[in-house]
């Protein structure tokens, strides 16, 4: 049995406290979100597991029984995730009412998401909004359907909730924002919008700023929620190459010990092969002899060669089967019911088996929303699991071929996908900077907020309260959109191909430009300082940590390197986060591929072009003030050297444009 290459691995505590429950039956994230159920516009933005469901349900109660509002719409995005929001006990643990849905109004329990199927439900939304019932649920699609329907003032007085709120854009064509947007300009509806993730992959705002700017943020971060649990230790994430097909690989990492949910690739991508079905049928036979098919669960028996049998779940058969194996998995609530699930599109966000401790998925996805969402499905927690593992199964970049720029691509795209999840576990952080005379340590721990603050020599903090916004709720979205830029990615991974100072002292300013365009230098400069300190004091303690060292904690990393040396912006800039998960990733090499790597990075190496040459414009300016002299093509400081290039372009073309009269 072979085994990933972990790029990550994180270690929690095991506290047990964000499982426990206070005297209304609420989980610490609940309780939080409860403390703001009278907003009018709540946006919720915590991670799977965590209890978002039962936070609406106390919200959406409070609100009808409270605060005089009439219903509770949910809407979901497919039909198998509307069981979160089934009938609940709540009572029982001390909360004041049940949560209580008519069968009737449950309208995700048969049928499909969309078409004719969700167009007919409309007819059942609009008689619930004409009866003197509280509580709905059903699909995106069907809320869409319903909107074009009916008057928006029939959703006067109703909380409509939407859960995985990542799916609404800000975009015109987005027609699930276009429901949100409605519903914001007449101002007679409540919302409560919930997510695990809330940048959505594809470089598109989920609101526009004026919108967002209405929601009341309350945030219950991974690292609380991880960290809190009772059983789950540990996390890997992790990476295995295959040449030619997949399949002739995919047993040297799953392990069929471990309960597994495998993504099979996308039957256009080039790691399919064309034939979904004939890919499942290998793939349990990979496994072991296939028995049949159980009548009653719809699940697949297959006998491995040590004797065991496995209970395998087919969800990529897209047939009326699916049905009976998708009931059989919302009603699973014994380890020993499944041990194997197979799905294509299925089993992401919000699909619920606290059991799963291995998610595989062949084929690199190219939205990072999607890749969290899947490693989502492990990160439950379970009397007996201790650690959960995401692997994904890539094609390595093949030398002894000639083009590899899409094998490369995916390569860099999964290593962004890494340094993004490592973010987005790790608990808040709070920079601030260290004035003279201070004798306070460099590095806090608040135990009731889970925030680390850390001291940085020379940090320039938010100067008003727009730019302090930025810093406080939308770093994870901006350091997403780093993540995902192509040229950083390109230029950051590969060794030598751009200075880290370049990375982040020109080429994120051009990020930050692109999405706050109307701030100034100067509070560009404050969100780039505090961005590039929380993606790069990890990697600062990482690389302190000796190989081969005992596991410790993020937080133990990061104290230990900053109480052993004082932190300064300089040091901070001179780190380049994506290059430590390079390194792992080129461990599993062979010398001709990472010379082929390295050569199809070069082929696309960082070029002055206008766009850049604008973005720094403000930073040559600053430059010629400080140093009363432009930059100059000779120097050895490799920023200095990118501005003088950017100067060289501007120069050019101005002689080009002499030449010609203009």
């Amino acid at each position: 049995m072979g085994q990933a290459t972990n790029i990550l691995t994180q270690t929690y505590d095991t506290s047990g406290d964000s499982q426990s429950g206070d005297a209304m039956g609420m989980r610490a994230m609940q309780a939080r979100v409860y403390k703001h159920r009278a907003e009018q516009y709540l946006l919720v933005k915590a991670p799977p597991a965590s209890g978002k469901s039962r936070a609406l349900m106390f919200v959406g109660l409070d609100k009808i029984h409270n605060q005089g509002l009439s219903k509770v719409i949910v809407a979901v995005p497919e039909k198998s995730i509307g069981g979160s929001f089934k009938t609940t006990d709540l009572v029982s643990h001390g909360f004041a009412h049940d949560w209580e849905i008519e069968a009737r109004w449950n309208l995700c329990t048969s049928g499909a998401d969309e078409g004719a199927v969700a167009k007919s439900k409309v007819k059942s939304l609009a008689a619930f909004l004409e009866s003197d019932d509280a509580l709905l649920v059903c699909t995106h699609a069907t809320l869409r359907f319903a909107f074009d329907e009916i008057d928006v003032a029939a959703f006067d007085n109703c909380v409509v909730a939407v859960d995985e709120f990542h799916h609404v854009s800000a975009s015109e064509d987005s027609r699930l924002g276009e429901v949100v947007r409605g519903l914001m300009q007449r101002g007679n509806a409540h919302i409560v919008a919930m997510t695990g993730s809330y940048f959505r992959g594809d470089n598109l705002a989920v609101l526009h700023p004026d919108d967002e700017a209405k929601f009341k943020p309350v945030t219950y971060s991974y690292y609380e929620q991880l960290n809190g649990y009772s059983f789950l230790r540990t996390l890997g994430i992790g990476y295995h190459f295959y040449h030619g097909a997949y399949l002739d690989t995919i047993m040297d990492v799953l392990d069929t010990t471990k309960k597994t949910i495998v993504h099979i690739p996308n039957v256009n991508s080039a790691a399919s092969t064309g034939d979904k079905y004939a890919e499942v049928n290998r793939l349990m036979g990979l496994m072991g002899e296939w028995l049949g098919v159980d009548d009653a669960s719809g699940l697949h028996r297959v006998q491995t060669p040590d004797g065991r049998i496995l209970k395998v779940a087919d969800l990529v058969d897209d047939t009326e089967a699916r049905g009976l194996v998708q009931t059989t998995l919302s009603n699973t609530d014994d380890r020993d019911s499944v041990d194997v699930i197979i799905a294509l599109g299925m089993a992401k966000e919000g699909f619920d088996w606290v059991w799963c401790e291995h998610a595989l998925t062949v084929g690199y996805r190219n939205s990072l929303t999607e890749i969290i969402q899947i490693i989502g499905r492990a990160t439950r927690d379970a009397k007996g699991k201790s650690h959960a593992q995401f692997t994904n199964l890539l094609a390595e970049p093949d030398a002894s071929q000639g083009p590899v720029v899409d094998a490369v691509n995916n390569m860099l795209k999964a290593i962004s996908a890494s340094l993004l999840m490592e973010q987005v576990m790790l608990p808040k952080f709070k920079f601030s900077a260290r004035v003279e005379g201070d004798d306070s340590p460099s590095f806090t721990f608040d135990d009731d907020t889970g925030e680390v603050e850390v001291k940085i020599n020379g940090l320039a903090e938010p100067s008003n309260e727009y730019v302090r916004q930025v810093v406080e709720e939308d770093m994870n979205d901006l350091i997403a959109t780093v993540c995902q830029d192509t040229q950083v990615a390109r230029n950051g991974a590969v060794e030598d191909a751009v200075a880290p100072e370049v990375l982040n002292k020109l080429i994120v300013p051009r990020i930050i430009n692109e999405k706050y365009p109307d701030f100034g230098f100067e509070e560009q400069e404050e969100i780039r300082q505090q961005l590039v300190a929380r993606m790069n004091i990890l990697a600062a303690a990482k690389a302190g940590v000796k190989e081969g060292s005992a596991p410790v904690s993020l937080l133990t990393m990061v104290k230990k390197f900053v109480n052993v040396r004082d932190v300064d912006i300089d040091l901070i800039d001179s780190i380049n986060p994506f290059r430590s998960a390079y390194e792992v990733i080129a461990k599993t090499l062979d010398a001709p591929t990472l010379a082929q790597i390295h050569s199809a990075v070069a082929s696309n190496r960082l070029t002055i072009n206008e766009d850049e040459v604008t973005s720094l414009f403000p930073r040559i300016k600053e430059f010629v003030a400080t140093h009363n002299r432009k930059p100059a093509l000779s120097s050895d400081d490799p920023v200095e050297l990118r501005l003088a290039e950017a100067w060289a372009w501007i120069d050019r073309k101005r002689r080009e444009k002499a030449a010609k009269g203009e």
